[in-house]
């Protein structure tokens, strides 16, 4: 069986595949390919898993491939200039059409590189983690860390489609699951209390990779963000909600060094976080702070924060965030289960509390 659901951009518009056994569908993929050069880039975990089957399905192209390192701390454009010398070495012309295999790292850098090569050639995303299949490679985000704050040097650059077959998640560690469990409760917290429900109710036959159960999941984290991103492409609104945790979770990431602490555990804590300070502003009750506590934990995620993290140096690390207008940061706030806003009108004292009372 196999979903698509439609990302809605105009001429910019494209499918998301969401099924089982996708990599064995030949078409699926080359339907997506305008001229006759390929570019399949992965990491080193995921191509020994995949690459040859991703190959295997493009013999009627001129294809190569670049294997780069696997990691959080590897996002960076010294590294991503690999995908550059590949592209050089081998002559590829703007005809070239780039393949995302791998997780969220390799999805932004493959899109980035896509986005900038000759000005913009067409890439395909193959997510192959959860959080990848519901978050990173739909919407067209595509960036690299620097060493002063995460996702800070990249573009909006929209894929060709996404082809996200629940068949490679049977690869993926446990933590690893967990973390893109964090993106799909995220869904459901912004403006999804239905989901929310569904996820309290299913999230231990998730974490057991139930395929009828993750099928619907990502389906729906994918069908609530598409519909978000049509709505505001370029984040300058209603895309800003999908951020809800990740100030304070980018901050953790930074803050402990990249690849020390995974995204999606970054953000649970986040949620936490900001799940909190709705508290103190009056806006959430102490149940819903305990139930997206309850939800997160039968996740496998973690809800407090790692040893090291001053309210000091969240403040420092918060202030070069994205969504930071004016010198003010601007938060995404709960004001009910399913009701997220994008405020700067909390209270800078509450914000002090909240961090005070997270530090370690």
């Amino acid at each position: 069986m196999m979903n698509t659901l439609q990302v809605s951009l105009g001429d910019r518009s494209y499918p998301i595949y969401i099924g089982e056994n996708l990599l064995s569908q030949a078409e699926l993929l080359t339907q997506h390919i305008k001229g006759s050069e390929v570019l399949v880039v992965s990491n080193t975990t995921i191509a020994p898993l995949y690459l040859q089957k991703v190959l295997d399905l493009l013999t009627d192209y001129r294809c190569e491939s670049v294997v780069l390192p696997d990691g959080e701390e590897f996002k960076t454009l010294e590294v991503m200039n690999q995908i550059f010398d590949s592209l050089l070495t081998s002559r590829f012309s703007r005809r070239v059409t780039l393949i995302a295999l791998g997780g969220g790292v390799i999805g932004d850098m493959t899109g980035f590189a896509a986005s900038c090569y000759q000005r913009g050639v067409p890439f395909i995303q193959i997510p192959t983690t959860l959080l990848s299949q519901v978050d990173s490679s739909v919407g067209g985000k595509t960036a690299v860390n620097h060493a002063l704050g995460k996702n800070m040097i990249g573009a909006f650059y929209q894929p060709q489609c996404v082809i996200a077959d629940i068949t490679t998640l049977n690869t993926l560690e446990d933590n690893q699951l967990s973390s893109g469990l964090a993106e799909v409760i995220k869904y459901g917290l912004i403006n999804d209390p239905e989901f929310f429900v569904w996820l309290e109710d299913n999230i231990s036959g998730l974490r057991n990779r139930e395929p009828s159960l993750l099928a619907e999941a990502i389906e729906r984290s994918c069908q609530d963000k598409a519909d978000v991103v049509a709505q505001d492409e370029l984040e300058q609104g209603v895309r800003a909600l999908l951020n809800l945790g990740h100030t304070f979770g980018h901050a953790i990431e930074t803050g402990m060094g990249y690849g020390n602490f995974l995204h999606g555990e970054g953000v649970a804590v986040g949620m936490v976080m900001a799940a909190d300070l709705s508290q103190r502003m009056g806006w959430i009750s102490a149940d819903d702070v305990e139930r997206i506590k309850n939800v997160l934990t039968a996740a496998g995620l973690p809800i407090s924060v790692p040893k090291g993290m001053t309210a000091e140096r969240f403040m420092s690390l918060m202030s070069v965030d994205k969504k930071v207008q004016d010198g003010h940061i601007r938060l995404v706030l709960l004001h009910g289960i399913g009701k997220a806003v994008m405020s700067d009108d909390y209270s800078a004292e509450k914000l002090t509390e909240t961090l005070a009372a997270f530090q370690s």
